[in-house]
């Protein structure tokens, strides 16, 4: 008996049933979600939810731990990131469904591993958004400062420990994004294309401006926190790199997914990287690295302090404010996916799992995702935040690595649109990449994430397990 409860923590559900769910029913049913994504939309999904959090969020708390070496930084989180990418596309075109990394843990690791997983996607999405959401409203201050000469008071624009005591722009944000979610996926990607292209024409504008006052004096000293300092750094940011993830939780509503669910996976990492080193590099050579620490807006005050113009400055926050909202909207697209995928399997109650029968939409699912996200934005301080969501992430990219191992020497004879190329040596490096920034996040990261995984074991024990469809 002892030996089958054992068992059971191991189950992997068929590759096959899961490969299922997502192929193209011509009798679909009024639950499914619909294949309304194409590759343009995808690939600015997975670029909405990357740029913006690194670049004008996480910049000023990057600098001050690595220095101008934070283009270093940048540089190894983006190794780290593309390893990982040709991995996610590997497993993409052979198990394109909704999930992400869940989907493929269920099918490798077995419903234990799985649904930890499926928690720590839960929480790099919930804690980023929240994340993101907090540097919202540091933009739209600067925004209001431009336009009218005023500020809201700390006590509603910052969360606590920063001077606050609830941030009532970023539930603002979180509760446009629902509304935007709960229309239908068509249309919020949609919308999110149109704000990635003008973020990058801004993030453009930055660069143009800040390059005209570059000084190579700046960049001196390179590396003040040595190699350690730039460890740090590259394992805070990483975080802003969960556009990948994003993509591949697309999976039920994308259009020849097994063709076009790579390909969005290495398009959105090769614009997110190049334009993430080239904004990096520009703001540093443009401000001495210590005026980075505390500095709230950093890339509007850059512009700001160069020009003399409120005008440059307005135009940055106007991108920053555009771009931040779609990094949020896809994040919380990404969870409500990630929630509908364990929900179908029998993992978590079936609330999150219903949709509307018009929009195919899971409405239930997304009001919860926002009503949480908006709680964490209006009462946890930013750090903690960042910290968090980049170990949820790197958890869930090493899983996926290893996924793909398992997959090609128990599946050979998978169909698969895409292979990882210098297979097992590609993996095997995304996976140690992976745990050597893991190993650069402070103490206190790793003791709330061990709340978080006794939470999540306590859900599997005493619910989950007993509803999988598996059993």
């Amino acid at each position: 008996m002892a030996g089958s409860r054992i068992a059971d923590l191991f189950r992997c559900k068929p590759v096959g049933a899961i490969a299922a769910e997502g192929d193209d029913n011509p009798n679909e049913l009024p639950h499914e979600l619909e294949r309304s994504i194409g590759l343009f939309q995808l690939t600015m999904l997975g670029v909405g939810a990357t740029i913006g959090t690194g670049i004008f969020v996480a910049l000023t708390t990057a600098v001050p731990l690595a220095g101008p070496a934070v283009i270093v930084s940048f540089v190894i989180a983006g190794i780290t990131a593309a390893l990982t990418a040709l991995c996610y596309a590997e497993l993409g075109s052979t198990i394109p469904v909704s999930g992400s990394s869940y989907s493929y843990a269920y099918a490798t690791l077995g419903e234990f591993v799985a649904f930890i997983v499926g928690a720590c996607l839960l929480l790099e999405y919930a804690v980023s958004a929240s994340a993101i959401a907090v540097g919202w409203g540091q933009y739209l201050n600067e925004l209001f400062v431009d336009l009218f000469g005023w500020r809201l008071p700390d006590a509603l624009a910052r969360p606590p420990g920063a001077g606050g005591v609830f941030n009532l722009p970023a539930v603002v944000l979180v509760s446009a994004c629902m509304v935007l979610l709960l229309r239908g996926a068509k249309e919020s990607t949609t919308v999110n294309a149109v704000l990635v292209v003008a973020k990058l024409l801004v993030l453009l504008f930055f660069v143009v401006i800040a390059f005209t006052g570059f000084r190579s004096e700046n960049l001196a000293p390179f590396a003040p926190m040595g190699v350690a300092g730039i460890g740090a750094a590259a394992s805070s940011i990483f975080f802003s790199y969960i556009g990948i993830d994003a993509v591949s939780t697309a999976g039920d509503e994308v259009k020849n997914p097994r063709r076009n669910l790579p390909l969005g996976v290495v398009l959105s990492l090769l614009i997110v990287t190049g334009v993430y080193v080239l904004v990096a590099v520009a703001a540093v050579g443009a401000q001495p690295w210590t005026a980075f620490a505390g500095q709230e807006a950093g890339l509007a005050v850059i512009l700001r302090n160069l020009t003399g113009a409120g005008w440059t400055s307005l135009i940055l926050c106007l991108g920053a404010i555009v771009s931040i909202f779609s990094v949020t909207l896809v994040v919380m697209y990404g969870q409500t996916r990630i929630l509908f995928a364990m929900s179908r399997d029998g993992l978590l109650p079936r609330i999150f799992q219903k949709t509307d029968p018009r929009t195919r939409t899971p409405v239930w699912n997304t009001v919860i995702v926002a009503a949480f996200i908006a709680f964490l934005a209006a009462f946890v301080p930013l750090d903690v935040l960042v910290n968090l969501t980049s170990m949820g992430t790197l958890i869930a990219f090493a899983i996926v690595s290893l996924g793909v191992i398992i997959l090609r020497r128990t599946r050979p004879d998978l169909p698969r649109g895409y292979k990882a190329p210098l297979y097992p040596v590609l993996p095997i490096a995304s996976v140690a990449f992976c745990g050597y920034l893991i190993i650069g996040l402070p103490w206190d990261t790793f003791a709330l994430f061990g709340v978080w995984v006794a939470a999540a074991c306590l859900i599997y024990f005493g619910y989950s397990r007993k509803h999988s469809r598996l059993a």
